[in-house]
């Protein structure tokens, strides 16, 4: 998981993204606020969500699908947890 110490930090400030937006959800549901306030928050929630997703998927294929070093097996074992996941992401 190299790629993903390469850019913990910026790993982190997503994450921490993520939980405020939440946080703000919560805030916003618990004040009864309007239907469309409360999409918004969950729109960017799960933008942000999706974004990080993204990256750490991007860093993985990188580093473990077209690395060079790989042989052919390896990266059919690869591809297919990668396959197996985006399957249970997109549920």
């Amino acid at each position: 998981m190299a790629h993903t110490l390469k850019s913990k930090k910026q790993l982190l400030t997503r994450v921490r993204k993520i939980k405020g937006q939440a946080a703000a959800l919560e805030t916003a549901l618990e004040q009864d606020k309007d239907c469309l306030a409360i999409l918004q928050q969950i729109a960017a929630v799960r933008g942000a969500v999706n974004g990080l997703m993204a990256e750490v998927m991007e860093g993985h294929i990188r580093e473990h699908l077209v690395a060079d070093g790989l042989s052919a097996e390896e990266r059919q074992e690869e591809a297919d947890k990668v396959a197996t996941l985006l399957r249970s992401y997109l549920k």
